[in-house]
């Protein structure tokens, strides 16, 4: 997708408006990560935190917005104490910038230098940390067909493709004998300055926290262990934000060493070291092999496996650690595949005693293994020889992951590309047996649908080639269902973002709508695991708007009644488009409008490219009202469309602006609402936080809502940096004669409306 302004809007049908006196437009800006604690070092500019040798583009905000040509640095130093601390420097890089070798030289939105049309960007200078505030993504071009969303590996460079990490965790070679027999795969993948991780884990219990080590043993992060956070029960997933340029430069060596603690033990039971790994890229399939003996403790394995682009041929590569082969620098293994008990393939090899890793090819798997493979059936063993032999083996399984596979249908996506303003919303799940369930909403079409499939990417426009037909699951623009037919080449190319959705319509028999299938990286909002996403078309913009572009979004409140965001957008438009509107930049207002205005508007962010997200802390009891009413809409808009291009109807069922506001949550839409820097908040961290507020004899943070004790019903009080605000509810008015007061709420209500609870 390439890179697009977007404008994000909270859009609010406000039906009885005092015109009287219209009210001055405030600014407001969006909370969208959690502020560092004030005991780590650093360098705070621009309202935001940057560890030390940090490096950014400065953002002005409007009218400037980011300086692509200003650098900015986190410089380390020390103060009077000797303790560390940072200062900002800032250069211009423009003087930098290499001279182009053509006369039209264009300026691309996100960059600093001018590059030639059609042209490759100039070189970057390789260093250790490149900080880049935005990601473009080249088009596919092919003459053959028209899938105007398709991002084949083809388009990832070798420097992308090495930002995923491996790591084998196992009992610790220097602990002898070793305590447990558990084993785990954490898979890593670094996103700029931020270190997305999940991890299977086999045979260990009562995880309490994971902690990244270098390799003299020094604690650089520590991230706590709940398994609410992840959509597997035997899988964890999290975050380890704002890696700081050591902390980066380390990890890129692998001097790093993650590790698993249990609530028994204060030392890890199981570590390994993080590394780089070339098959992760292409990985499909997986197993965590561990002994067979269950009183034989240490030593485990894990596969990577994955399909030639081709031919049927299986490629897989073992990770042993605890083989023990004597005193031999080469040790025997026999490797079989077994499908219920039963070899049906065996091999045998030498691996090293220093470097158990080994990689190898099954030729030609029949249809019939193709089918086991997918569903879990088949299992790999490997067995060492001699008095002391040992046998390991594990099932295997597609990849599992913490990200959600998820695809935005849109017209200008479509072979054909349509602009009717409808849109496509899809998740998908795959199950450990191979099953595939499908979750997808359509709407806005302009006709009725008449097929709804899973398909390839076609070699001709006249020749799709239909995987699975979905159609007679579709009722009343919903299509929920199973595939339990899959073999391993349908899962692998679905892990590969290799497969589409199509939509086809009385009108577009060949399809109004069409959306390539791709993962969208964990990001810690529970609520992707919890809830469908509300789809945004233009068909839902007043007036509706036929348009070629549409997207979906995860919208959400926490305990504290803090909104949480997450939007993907397609087809908004292409590169020619974007040197136009790269200008554009949102900006935040809140205001009461007259009855010509169509709406109440409120601006989350201003971003480029296909995904936005972040987090609001101060909404206001009017906007927590529209949204547990159902009569918010969340809109993006674009410079060709300013007043919406796409758009959703929201509705959060809440009590936050009745009072019902809980101080002890069940489950954080967030995982650093209950864990700031991968620790929980402790009493002391609050005593040492100047945003911290004391009230009613308790220390409350920044940003939190809560109900007073002088009146638990009717108000309700914030803290903003070191000031409680308390406020009276205010009710709205009633449509009825009779309304009814319910004991547990401070506003009235309808008799015979259904009311919606829920805790904050």
């Amino acid at each position: 997708m390439s890179g697009i302004p977007i404008t994000l809007l909270w859009i609010l049908w406000i039906m009885d408006v005092d015109c009287s006196r219209p009210k001055a437009l405030l600014p407001i800006h969006p909370e969208q990560e959690p502020l560092q604690s004030k005991t780590l070092a650093g360098c705070t500019f621009g309202g935001k935190f940057y560890s030390l040798e940090d490096s950014w583009h400065p953002d002005l905000g409007d009218p400037f917005g980011i300086m692509h040509c200003v650098l900015c640095y986190c410089e380390p130093q020390r103060n009077r104490r000797g303790k560390p601390s940072g200062k900002v420097s800032c250069k211009n890089i423009r003087h930098d910038c290499p001279s182009p070798s053509c006369t039209n030289a264009i300026l691309l939105p996100g960059h600093c230098c001018k590059t030639c049309p059609k042209a490759p960007s100039p070189p970057v200078k390789k260093s250790d940390f490149v900080f880049d505030g935005f990601e473009y993504f080249p088009e596919k071009d092919d003459d053959l067909y028209n899938d105007r969303s398709y991002l084949s590996s083809d388009d990832v460079t070798p420097e992308d493709s090495r930002s995923e990490y491996v790591a084998l965790l196992t009992a610790p070679s220097h602990v002898w004998p070793p305590v447990t027999s558990g084993v785990a795969k954490a898979r890593f993948n670094l996103q700029r300055s931020s270190l997305l991780f999940s991890i299977t884990v086999k045979r260990i219990d009562r995880l309490s926290r994971i902690r990244f080590s270098d390799l003299d043993g020094s604690v650089l992060f520590e991230h706590p262990v709940h398994r609410m956070g992840s959509p597997r029960s035997d899988t964890i997933c999290g975050i380890w934000r704002s890696l700081n340029r050591s902390s980066l430069r380390l990890l890129r060596m692998g001097h790093i060493t993650v590790s698993l603690v249990t609530t028994t033990l204060s030392e890890p039971e199981i570590s390994g070291k993080i590394v780089r790994h070339k098959a992760l890229f292409s990985e499909s399939f997986s197993a965590l092999l561990t002994q067979e003996d269950s009183d034989v403790t240490g030593g485990g394995g894990l596969a990577m496996l994955t399909l030639s682009d081709v031919d049927d041929n299986l490629h897989f590569i073992l990770m042993f650690r605890g083989l023990r082969g004597g005193e031999k620098d080469q040790i025997p293994i026999l490797v079989q595949i077994l499908h219920q008990n039963h070899v049906i393939r065996e091999l045998y090899a030498n691996i090293s005693a220093q470097e158990q890793d080994f990689a190898e090819v099954l030729p030609d798997l029949s249809s019939r293994e193709m089918l086991w493979l997918a569903q879990g059936q088949l299992e790999i063993a490997v067995q060492t020889e001699g008095r002391r032999a040992q046998r390991l083996s594990g099932i295997i399984t597609v990849r599992k992951s913490c990200d959600t596979l998820q695809s935005v249908l849109s017209g200008g996506d479509a072979l054909n590309p349509t602009k009717t303003g409808a849109v496509g919303s899809a998740t998908l799940t795959v199950h450990e047996n191979g099953t595939l369930e499908y979750q997808i909403q359509i709407a806005g079409t302009m006709s009725a649908v008449t097929g709804v499939t899973l398909e390839t990417k076609p070699r001709r426009k006249t020749k799709r080639n239909i995987l699975h037909d979905m159609s007679k699951d579709c009722h009343d623009g919903k299509a929920w269902g199973f595939w339990t037919e899959a073999n391993a080449r349908d899962l692998h190319m679905l892990l590969q973002s290799e497969l589409f959705l199509n939509i086809a319509t009385k009108d577009y028999q060949e399809g109004e709508l069409r959306g390539q299938i791709i993962p969208l990286p964990y990001s810690g909002l529970w609520a992707r695991n919890e809830q469908l996403p509300v789809p945004l078309a233009g068909q839902f913009v007043s007036p509706p708007l036929r348009t070629g572009s549409a997207g979906h979004a995860w919208v959400s409140l926490d305990e504290h009644c803090h909104l949480h965001y997450q939007i993907v957008v397609t087809g908004l438009g292409k590169a020619e488009d974007a040197a136009l509107n790269a200008h554009l930049h949102g900006f935040a207002e809140l205001g009461e409008v007259g009855e010509s205005s169509p709406g109440h508007k409120r601006v989350l962010k201003g971003f480029y490219g296909s995904e936005a997200q972040g987090s609001v802390k101060d909404l206001d009891l009017e906007l927590l009202g529209h949204l547990s009413r159902g009569t918010a809409f969340i809109q993006v808009s674009t410079k060709l469309n300013p007043r919406g291009e796409i758009r959703g109807q929201v509705h959060i069922p809440n009590s936050c602006e009745s009072g019902g506001v809980s101080l002890t949550p069940e489950e954080p839409e967030y995982e650093y609402e209950l864990y700031e820097e991968g620790r929980q908040r402790e009493p002391e961290d609050l005593r040492k936080d100047p945003r911290a507020c004391y009230f009613e004899g308790q220390l409350r943070p920044h940003g939190a809502r809560w109900a007073p004790d002088y009146d638990r019903k009717c108000s309700v009080c914030s803290c903003q940096k070191r000031t409680v605000i308390c406020d009276p509810i205010v009710c709205p008015p009633l449509n009825c004669s009779q309304p009814v007061h319910l004991s547990d709420q401070c506003c009235p209500v309808c008799e015979g409306k259904s009311y919606h609870r829920k805790t904050c």
